[in-house]
C-alpha cells in the first residue's frame, strides 16, 4: 500500500507531466514540487523511470481490478484506453520518450487480461482447448493493443471510443463464432 509521500511524488510528476516533456522532469523539480527532500525520492524510488514504471504498474492493477468480468469486446477495450484518456498529455509525455517500452510493456499485458476476462464471459469457453483459447486470446489482444498504439502514434487527436464503437459493431459476434467453430471444428 502506497504511504503518503509516494503518493504525494506520484501525483506531483503526473502534474509535472501535463505541463513538459518527461526530459525537461528532474528529480530536483519533483521534490521542490512536493516539498519533500531528494533523500526521500530515493528512498521510494531509484530514478524517474522507476517512478514511471510503479504508476503505470499501479493504474494497470486498479484497471484489472475495477473490471473483474468483461462482458463485451467493447467494454474490454474501452478499458484499456481508460488511464490514457484521462491522462492524455502525461501518457504522450512517456510514449514519446526513452521510457515507452514501460508503457508498452503493461498495456500489452492489461490487453491480455481484459480480452482473457472477456473469453471467459463466452458460452462454451471452458470447453475450448487451451490452444485453441490461446489463439482467440492473441487475436483480441493484438487488436486491442493496435488500436491503443495507432491511437498514441496519432497523437490521440481522434476520438478512440467512436473507433472501437465501429470495430465492435463490424467484429459483432466474431468471437461467438470462434469459439461455436472450435466446438465442432476439429
Amino acid at each position: 500500500m502506497p504511504n503518503f509521500t509516494e503518493n504525494a511524488i506520484k501525483a506531483t510528476f503526473l502534474e509535472l507531466l501535463e505541463k513538459k516533456p518527461l526530459t525537461d522532469i528532474t528529480v530536483k523539480m519533483i521534490v521542490e514540487e512536493c516539498g519533500i527532500n531528494r533523500n526521500s525520492f530515493y528512498y521510494h524510488y531509484q530514478d524517474i523511470p522507476a517512478l514511471i514504471e510503479e504508476i503505470i504498474k499501479d493504474e494497470s492493477d486498479k484497471l484489472i481490478s475495477e473490471n473483474p468480468t468483461i462482458d463485451s469486446v467493447e467494454q474490454a477495450m474501452k478499458a484499456a484506453t481508460s488511464f490514457a484518456s484521462r491522462n492524455r498529455t502525461a501518457i504522450m509525455h512517456i510514449y514519446n520518450s526513452v521510457n515507452r517500452d514501460i508503457f508498452e510493456r503493461y498495456l500489452w499485458n492489461v490487453c491480455g487480461h481484459i480480452v482473457e476476462t472477456y473469453g471467459r464471459s463466452i458460452e462454451g469457453w471452458d470447453k475450448v482447448s487451451e490452444f485453441d483459447r490461446g489463439i482467440i486470446n492473441r487475436f483480441y489482444k493484438c487488436e486491442c493493443f493496435g488500436v491503443v498504439i495507432e491511437w498514441l502514434n496519432d497523437r490521440m487527436t481522434t476520438d478512440v471510443n467512436v473507433y472501437i464503437d465501429r470495430f465492435c459493431e463490424l467484429y459483432h459476434g466474431m468471437a461467438e463464432e470462434m469459439v461455436k467453430r472450435c466446438l465442432t471444428v476439429k
